[in-house]
């Protein structure tokens, strides 16, 4: 027969869910992981026990097989700590990554590992980030995917040797010594922090990482620079970049953060025009007027070298009601002046933009300097007055204008934020920042330039690292010219798959923000830029040559070769040859060291298998949005037009549960070490790793993941909840071993074939969970399936026949078959996420070998021979009609009553009997489902039926064909009370005479005498 899916099990068990009562079939139905427990299971899943003490109760206890496992039902404290470090040894942890590598496998799976920072202790972030790729490296590893991971480090920058040092001076050490101490300190961090990974069960060949400061990827990173060197996109040039005085270096835009709090003196001042622009000589009363310009910078205005307009926006001369002052501004502008300044601003003329150009202002702080009035796209009319204080070496804008009209760029910033000695004597060493503006200021405010100050909250950048205020001042340095890169680059994204796709977006808005990547470092701790500077003229030395020989050098020796060994070794003969070029004495080592987001942007290229060096994935923070993915893309576009990874996947960050940003200031830091083994306080328990890894699977990753107290113990709680029905399963599969016990489906008890077939569509919605990083989804499904189906619905139904019925027998061996398919499907479905407890499972599982493991052992195994036509059907119609039943006595036992089923004569019919051959029974399938104590099935009500009779009437829908034919039938159920009496061993109401056995249980004891 037939039939097609009638109801889909959520529906037709939320249906039921309505309709509870304790102890029967399918009750509470909830997304929760709460377990009900029937009343016949009494003491729960994982401990049914016999609550009855009287002796005829009693003298069969021995009779009825109850669960039997050594699987604790609970592990805290030391003894889950020393038995998850015993699963790792026991069941090869270490080994297990080296063992997938070696098997044959026809697909492989490749997680980038992006490296994380050598700096510190490993914290709640890196097990995060760490976690989230181990669970989808293990599912693609069970599926039978060989799997490639390389974990890594990025050890050079700043932070690094700036912790190293410490308080030590730097001026008393070569480039040598601190490139030593870094070194160390770097070594140090990567094994505390590979040491955590490992104990939190992330595999991988831990013996085989990757490290930035190793000579061989220093030499894959140099051989991309030549690339991009080659293709002309790395240049040198004089330009303004973020200059961080507190660090003494260049920063890339992704080594800034932004402080919204930050305070700057804004001020107001005047430029007095001295030749009028050509187009408004003819205007009257124009004779003499200053320019307005608006800043936050005040210590850029000795710099300037002239003031740009909007061309197409219109500009009008005002005069101050309160003194007659004259100024030029933006005529939308206007309003908000006269406001800001407490007085009426009359309007004396008006034009555009483009009439001011040919206009001459006097410099407000240098005398006899005049600077022009320059059209410029980047004037905004959002704030200040539309005209704009131009000083092209403290700017990127600036410094715009400035290449187009052919203007000075005068630094007068020393290294250290500090005026030079060009600044004049007023203003020299001081420092910009503070009393360098103040400064500046009093200067304006002497010469009556200035019109008004005062406190401006912005957004500024600051050093990442080191968390001061950066400015921007020009320095010789090395560039990669994005701008001719973003086209190719915004294609290459295209393709790639982005989880979440909001992400997209930023990653594009960064990328078109990018116009240039200033990758060099005034450090010692770093790959060096393998230039050479010739003596007198300072031109740059590097080429195919030149590069190609130091890259070698480093590959064999690591870069401290650049410092330890001679320019004749550095720069040998057949290279200046080959680069026509004078002699060795003629050269000079460069002392810039590349920028760290190159190193760690060049990482595909020194750990990407060369047969698709495309990664499957990237995950990472939302930070790396700026950063790694953003120069990993760079690189990979410059040197193959395709971008490095299939995938990205942007996770966000840890923090506390009430949404803040930890912070050891603050005190409320969460330690993963703590979290794991527990702290010195006694009111920090021991989780262990795998509540650490549920905390991870169960949150949504793409937004903030807050973690604490209430979260470690929620995931606590869970996994406990999960090891009840897990020693349910192996308590009641003692004695079964599935390769000789196992029952064939076809012969198998409906209720247990329906229950192969939820756990098929329980398994692929696992597998589709799991693909989709979505383990969050995993994890309801999981929950769903455990409370839903098994704990409120299929073993509330089985417990008879698995206790009662004789060891041996078809139902209960049918029975236990599912239980192991259950058990096995349960527990490959948890062990991406919780490793030690799958393994410590499969430990006590039936129907494998002594020494196997089950991560060796493959993904959840199902078959489409679960799945049978007419099935669904049966069973959910019975379900149906259990419903209606349940609901006419709320809140009693369904096991005190007979039942009378009447359908009309057709497929409904022909369904029932399929559970119910005869007409009445109590050990029927149907009599299973519905948990009565007799089941009568008949095509009418009987006319004599009791007084006391409960009458309930319902209907079935039934599909046939996929909906061609469609067949709704009725029926009715007449409930009373059974007369039967409890059987004392069974507890069922079966038995014809008072504590006496009923027929079932006599003939059972009998045999077995």
């Amino acid at each position: 027969m037939l039939l097609s899916r009638v109801l889909s099990v959520r529906q037709v068990l939320a249906r039921c869910a309505r309709k509870s009562q304790p102890g029967c079939g399918l009750l509470h139905r909830t997304l929760s992981f709460s377990f009900a427990r029937p009343q016949s299971l009494n003491s729960g899943e994982g401990s049914v026990q016999p609550t009855e003490t009287g002796s005829a109760q009693s003298q069969y206890r021995d009779t009825v097989l109850l669960p039997r496992t050594e699987f604790p039902m609970k592990l805290t404290g030391q003894k889950l700590l020393d038995r998850e470090e015993q699963i790792q040894k026991e069941c090869g942890f270490a080994e297990l990554y080296s063992w997938q590598r070696e098997r044959k496998a026809k697909k492989e799976f490749c997680l980038h590992d992006g490296p994380p920072y050598a700096n510190g202790d490993p914290h709640v972030g890196h097990a995060l980030n760490k976690i989230l790729k181990d669970i989808r490296n293990r599912f693609e590893m069970l599926r039978g995917r060989q799997v490639h991971y390389i974990p890594g480090w990025d050890c050079h920058g700043l932070p690094i040797e700036l912790k190293a040092l410490g308080e030590q001076d730097t001026s008393q050490l070569s480039p040598l010594q601190i490139r030593q101490k870094a070194r160390e300190f770097a070594e140090g961090a990567i094994a505390r922090q590979r040491a955590a990974f490992q104990r939190w069960g992330v595999m991988a060949d831990w013996d085989q990482c990757y490290f930035t400061f190793d000579g061989t990827y220093e030499a894959a990173q140099l051989k991309v620079f030549l690339e991009m060197h080659n293709k002309g996109l790395v240049y040198q040039d004089y330009k303004p970049v973020y200059w961080s005085p507190s660090s003494r270096t260049a920063l890339a835009e992704a080594e800034l953060e932004y402080n919204p709090e930050h305070v700057s003196k804004a001020i107001y001042a005047t430029f007095p025009l001295v030749t009028m622009p050509p187009k408004i000589t003819s205007v009257e009363g124009l004779e003499s007027f200053s320019v307005l310009v608006w800043t936050t910078q005040p210590w850029t205005i000795p710099a300037n070298q002239a003031v740009c307009f909007m061309p197409k926006a219109q500009y009008s001369v005002v005069k101050r009601e309160d003194n007659g002052q004259l100024l030029l501004m933006a005529t939308e502008r206007t309003s908000s002046m006269a406001a800001l300044l407490g007085t009426k601003l009359l309007s004396v003329a008006t034009f555009t933009g483009s009439q001011l150009e040919g206009g001459m202002c006097k410099h407000p702080t240098i005398p006899d300097k005049h600077v022009p009035l320059l059209p410029a796209n980047h004037v905004t009319m959002t704030k200040g007055t539309g005209l704009v204080h131009t000083a092209p070496a403290h700017g990127m804008d600036d410094y715009s204008v400035a290449s187009q009209f052919k203007l000075p760029v005068e630094c007068l910033v020393d290294e250290d934020g500090k005026f030079t000695e060009q600044a004049g004597p007023e203003l020299h060493s001081l420092c910009v920042m503070t009393e360098g503006s103040a400064k500046v200021i009093s200067m304006l405010k002497e010469g009556g330039a200035l019109l008004m100050e005062q406190d401006c909250v912005h957004s500024y950048p600051y050093d990442w690292r080191t968390k001061q205020p950066v400015v921007i001042r020009p320095s010789k340095q090395w560039f990669i010219n994005t701008a001719s890169l973003k086209d190719k680059a915004t294609d290459a994204l295209q393709k790639v798959r982005i989880l979440p796709e909001s992400a997209r977006g930023s990653l594009l808005a960064m990328l078109d923000r990018r116009t240039y990547w200033c990758i060099s470092r005034q450090r010692s701790w770093g790959v060096p830029i393998p230039v050479f500077y010739h003596r007198e003229s300072g031109d740059a030395l590097i080429n195919k040559h030149t590069v190609s020989h130091v890259a070698k050098l480093f590959k064999e020796k690591g870069s401290d070769c650049w410092w330890e060994l001679p320019m004749e070794t550095l720069l040998p003969a057949d290279v200046l040859k080959k680069s026509k070029a004078g002699p060795v004495t003629d050269f000079i080592r460069g002392d810039d060291v590349l920028d760290i987001w190159f190193d760690s942007g060049a990482s595909w290229a020194a750990v990407l298998e060369e047969s698709d060096s495309r990664a499957d994935a990237y995950v990472e923070g939302k930070d790396q949005i700026g950063g790694w993915f953003q120069s990993s893309l760079l690189t990979s576009v410059a040197v193959r037009n395709k971008a490095p990874y299939k995938s990205l996947v942007v996770h966000g960050f840890a923090v506390t549960e009430k949404g803040e940003k930890m912070s050891k200031s603050l005190g409320n830091v969460v330690d993963p070490d703590v979290v794991v083994n527990g702290g010195k306080d006694s009111s920090l328990p021991a989780y262990g790793a795998d509540v650490l890894r549920w905390w991870v699977a169960e949150s949504n990753v793409f937004t903030e993941v807050q973690i604490g107290p209430n979260a470690l113990n929620s995931a606590r709680d869970n996994i406990n909840k999960l090891r009840n029905t897990l020693k349910f399963l192996l308590g009641n599969l003692h004695g079964f071993d599935p390769r000789a016990q196992a029952v064939d489906p076809k012969q198998m008890h409906y209720i247990d074939q329906y229950m192969l077939h939820l756990l098929r569509e329980f398994s692929m919605k696992v597998t589709d969970g799991y693909s989709e990083f979505d383990s969050g989804r995993v994890i309801r499904t999981l929950q769903a399936f455990i409370s839903r189906d098994l704990s409120s619905f299929y073993f509330s139904i089985i417990k008879d026949r698995l206790y009662c019925d004789p060891e041996e027998s078809l139902g209960r061996r049918s029975c236990q078959t599912v239980l192991e398919e259950i058990l096995d499907g349960v527990t490959r479905c948890i062990a991406p996420i919780l490793p030690h407890l799958a393994e410590e499972v499969y430990l006590h599982a039936p129907g494998h070998e002594q020494g196997e493991t089950l991560f060796k052992s493959g993904w959840i195994k199902s078959s489409s021979v679960w799945r049978r036509p007419g099935l669904e059907e049966a069973v959910e119609g019975g379900c149906a009609i259990r419903d209606t039943f349940l609901s006419s006595i709320p809140g009693k036992n369904a096991a005190e009553y007979n039942l009378t089923i009447a359908i009309e004569p057709g497929l409904l019919f022909e369904l029932m009997e399929s559970l119910q051959e005869e007409p009445t029974s109590s050990f029927s399938q149907l009599a299973e489902l519905m948990m009565a104590a007799q089941v009568t099935l008949t095509s009418a009500l009987p006319r004599d039926l009791p007084p006391d009779t409960l009458l309930k009437h319902g209907s079935f829908l039934i599909n046939l064909e996929g909906g061609v034919i469609r067949e709704e039938t009725a029926f009715s159920i007449a409930v009373v009370p059974t007369s039967a009496s409890r059987c004392p061993r069974c507890r069922r109401y079966t038995s014809q005479v008072t504590d006496c056995l009923c027929p079932r249980c006599q003939n059972l004891v009998t045999q077995t005498q």
